[in-house]
């Protein structure tokens, strides 16, 4: 636990490598240690660095996609 500064530091550089950005990273007491929130420029830069992050064996991660408000009223405005 006490390397994890650390190893958030090198998440931040990864994501920026990646052509995304670090919003906020909360530290969690229950069943998870720790949310992120991210910003990439599409799903596949995310995607990719979802997998590469999973793939390094020590973090499992849960994505959920989010909409703006503004994607959301488009969203609905859209319905038939």
């Amino acid at each position: 636990m006490k390397e994890s500064p650390a190893r958030l530091d090198a998440v931040k550089q990864a994501i920026q490598a990646a052509g995304g950005r670090l919003i906020f990273p909360y530290l969690l007491m229950g069943e998870h240690d720790l949310a992120a929130l991210t910003e990439f420029p599409n799903d596949e830069a995310a995607t990719k660095f979802v997998l590469t992050l999973g793939s390094q064996g020590s973090v499992r991660t849960h994505t959920m996609k989010a909409f703006t408000e503004q994607e959301y009223r488009d969203l609905i405005a859209g319905l038939p």
